[in-house]
């Protein structure tokens, strides 16, 4: 029988079912099982998720509000890796599953409301619920061809071109996160996002 507390949360667990569901298939009892072991938590706007330095110990999907993943530079200069929305996993995967200290920090933009699996008990999914292994590891393949694509684009376009490609692909996070972050993720500095977008309303007025 699933503990009250559990019975409380069904309505978070239900937008990482939907998700999980979009992938593979569960039986009623894999999904009781699976539900069985998440954790729903509420982070307040500044508070980290994983900071540089600490092992990684929760698998974090988020139910709503937003994060950024971002590492220190040498120069002192926070450089964004990736952001996270409602309907998105999140964290630093490496530290995950390896149980290496992070190398990058994930911090809420506001208040975001999660949905956590420790390592052990993922371990114990794939053991008991196969279809979970192959679940992440199609979440893992994704994460990685976009970054390979990202680091390609990154050597290959010129800023502009990103810019535009980023606003096409994810016109939400253009909408709701500040420029000055946007500039750290693209790689280029806000004043040069300024002017970027200086020149597209001027292509748009002629």
């Amino acid at each position: 029988m699933p503990s009250n507390s559990h019975t409380k949360d069904r309505q978070y667990f239900e937008s990482i079912l939907a998700h999980i569901k979009r992938k593979i298939s569960l039986t009623d009892s894999e999904e009781e099982l699976f539900v069985s072991k998440l954790k729903r938590r509420r982070y307040l706007k500044g508070h980290y998720i994983v900071q540089e330095g600490d092992i990684y110990k929760y698998q974090t999907f988020i139910i709503s509000g937003k994060v950024k993943t971002f590492y220190m530079g040498d120069d002192g200069n926070e450089h964004i890796a990736m952001f996270g929305m409602a309907d998105w996993w999140v964290g630093d995967l490496c530290s995950f599953s390896t149980r290496t200290p992070a190398i990058f920090n994930t911090q809420c933009l506001d208040e975001t409301v999660v949905v956590q699996i420790n390592y052990e008990d993922m371990m114990e999914l794939y053991r008991e619920i196969p279809q979970m292994e192959r679940y992440f590891r199609l979440i893992v393949q994704a994460a990685y061809g976009n970054t390979t694509k990202r680091i390609v684009q990154n050597h290959s376009m010129p800023a502009k071109e990103r810019y535009l490609l980023f606003s096409e692909t994810h016109p939400e996070i253009i909408q709701q996160i500040p420029q000055y972050m946007i500039a750290s993720y693209l790689g280029i500095t806000k004043e040069f996002l300024s002017t970027i977008k200086k020149q597209l309303a001027e292509e748009l007025k002629s």
